[in-house]
Formats: C-alpha cells, structure tokens, sequence
C-alpha cells in the first residue's frame, strides 16, 4: 500500500496488477504474453505498464477523467510508449466504480458512465492524444486533439461503430459482464489452471467480432481472418473437449502466424484484462463485511 491510499483502494489495485499479469501468463495467439514478445512490446514492459498505472486508476476520489489521463502519463513514464491505453480506459471506470464498494458492481457502473461530463471527456481526450495508439487518424466530431464539447459517454458512443472499447461505454460494458465474465467463469468452473480461464475469455472475443485494433490499423479483411481463426481454434477446442494444454503448441502455431502478418488484436486483449479485473472487483466487494 502506497502512502495515502486506503486499505480499500489498495485492493482495487493489487485487482488491476494481478488482472494484468493474468492476462500475461496465457499463451494468447497474435498479443504479448510470457511465452513471446511481440509488435515491438515484451511482457516486462507490460508488467511495468501495470505496476505504474495501477496507482493513479485507483486513487481515491479522483474523476474517471483524470484517472485516465494520470494512468497514461504514470505508464509513458515508467516505459516510454502506448502499451494499456485500452486497458486504461476501461478499468479506470470500473476502479472508480467500485470505490464506494456497491453490493452491484454492474449498477454502480451503470451509473457512473451516465454521469460523466465534459471535464472527464477533456482529460480523456489529452490522455488518448498523449499515447497516440496506432490508426488514431483524425475524426470529423469529437477530435481527441481538440478540447471536448460533450460529455465522455457521448463522445464513446459516436465512435462506438467503430471502436470495441468506446462500445462498452455505450452499453455498460455488456461485453465484459455477458460474454467475458461468462466465459471466464464456465472456464474457471471446468479447469484448475487461471490460464486457461483467461485463453477463454481472450478466445471468445477474438471470435465474437473482428478486433477494432487491427480493423482501424490494418482493415477489415486482416481482421476477419483473425477472427475467422480464432473461431476455427474455439470450434476445434470443443469438439475434442481437450484440456486447453493440450492445444498450446497450435496456440503458439498461430501466435506465430498473426504475428508475422504484423497483426495485433489489442482490443481483444484490452477486453480480456477488462473482463479479469472486473471479475476480482466482485468476489472483493463479495467478502467486504460492509459492503453495500
């Protein structure tokens, strides 16, 4: 626990880290995990990138807003470049969200995004603008470069067509708590090994819809065959009703393929942290005697 945080918000914290690093330790095709580096990124500047943001998403009181954009400068400091700004943007709402630990984190949530404002979409836009994640491009409304004139949750929801996370913001992140943390839970129920629970998760996604990541950087065709892979590996996986173990050469096969095609499912992977850390929030606020 850091000088001034509360027992609480250290829990929160420590649930971010070790989302993170969970989300490492699976063997996930196309991204960085322990098992390989990839685009220019190795799994210890992931691991920096946590440990730095970990702070500034959970600190006590402060805006969704400035949670973000306090994140992305704590990471550009402690490694030099874009590697969470995904993951930033959806668990500084849900941090945020559970602070006050609600008996439901989905309807504290819920609330939360609708009462964002412009100040949180002006901080979200310098953050956004700071890390310059590949294929920003520049928009007709709501330009991250220029100061916002509407509030976080109606700037996500004009860019939700085309940007997975901005969709969750539209949908009080539908996608985490319907598909991921279903996913991860059925996984979790069936295998001892968290590995394989996070694969599951990060697989679903990767299967559901093409990754908004490689669809703005690399176009729709490159991310329907991901997808399209990624499907065929879940349909495989099924079938044979294998121990995911036993598919981890033909995971690292196609880990392989995607990256030599310079492909990166970011979204995919920024979900699967979303979808763990949201996870750790409920079974913390679970056991917290004053819950609710």
């Amino acid at each position: 626990m850091t000088a001034g945080m509360t027992a609480h918000a250290a829990r929160i914290a420590a649930a971010f880290v070790a989302a993170c690093r969970d989300e490492l330790d699976a063997p996930k095709p196309g991204n960085v995990h322990v098992y390989a580096d990839g685009h220019r990124m190795t799994a210890a500047e992931f691991e920096r990138s946590a440990q730095a943001a970990a702070g500034p998403l959970t600190a006590t009181g402060a805006g969704v807003g400035l949670r973000i954009l306090r994140a992305v400068k704590a990471t550009r400091a402690a490694v030099g470049t874009n590697t969470n700004l995904g993951i930033i943007l959806l668990c500084a709402p849900l941090a945020a969200a559970a602070e006050h630990q609600p008996a439901d984190l989905r309807g504290a949530l819920t609330e939360l995004l609708e009462n964002l404002d412009v100040a949180d979409a002006d901080l979200a836009f310098r953050a956004i603008a700071l890390a310059s994640p590949a294929g920003l491009g520049q928009v007709e409304h709501h330009d991250v470069r220029a100061p916002a004139t509407v509030t976080l949750a109606a700037a996500m929801a004009a860019a939700a067509g085309r940007d997975r996370i901005a969709h969750q913001f539209s949908t009080g992140f539908a996608d985490i708590f319907d598909r991921g943390m279903a996913r991860r839970d059925a996984a979790a129920a069936r295998w001892a090994d968290p590995r394989w629970a996070t694969l599951a998760v990060y697989l679903g996604f990767l299967g559901d819809f093409p990754d908004s990541h490689i669809v703005r950087k690399w176009g729709h065709a490159e991310a329907q065959w991901v997808k399209d892979e990624a499907a065929a590996l879940l349909s495989r996986q099924r079938r044979s009703g294998s121990d995911p173990a036993a598919l981890q050469q033909t995971l690292l096969a196609l880990d392989r393929r995607i990256k030599a095609r310079g492909l990166n499912p970011g979204t995919s992977a920024d979900l699967t942290v979303a979808t763990l850390f949201a996870a750790r929030l409920v079974n913390i606020l679970r056991i917290l005697p004053d819950s609710g």
